[in-house]
């Protein structure tokens, strides 16, 4: 039996707000379903909180407010946070894609999540309403 985990994209104003809506979907209140995107991609995998035969759907409802919450404005702060910890070796990256971010260009914290859902899970798993 396929289960369905909904995402109320309303809720969703920036990233941390996001780790604890997709929680909350997955595993009720206070939920855990990772704190940052590697995490997330270990989460979907399987153990903890999806079904171990992968036979979920994740339907993102007002995903258009979550893309908007999870923009380049959005995707800029996260990138600046991680200057301060990033290794000197990945330092180049990090400002190039934090230029980007800040200028309205490049990939969004919004497309790498729909990224790592459509990498991680089975394909028709991820409807965005």
């Amino acid at each position: 039996m396929t289960v369905t985990y909904v995402i109320d994209g309303s809720r969703v104003t920036g990233l941390e707000r996001f780790w604890d809506v997709i929680g909350e979907a997955v595993n009720g209140p206070g939920g855990y379903f990772g704190r940052g995107l590697d995490s997330f991609a270990d989460c979907l995998r399987g153990g903890m909180g999806t079904p171990d035969d992968g036979d979920f759907v994740i339907e993102w409802r007002d995903h258009t407010v979550s893309a908007r919450a999870l923009g380049h404005e959005e995707t800029a702060r996260r990138l600046r946070g991680l200057l301060g910890r990033a290794h000197p070796s990945n330092l180049p990256q990090v400002r190039e894609e934090l230029a980007q971010a800040e200028a309205g260009a490049g990939p969004t914290l919004f497309d790498h999540l729909l990224e790592i859902i459509r990498d991680e899970t089975a394909p028709g798993t991820l409807r965005l309403l």
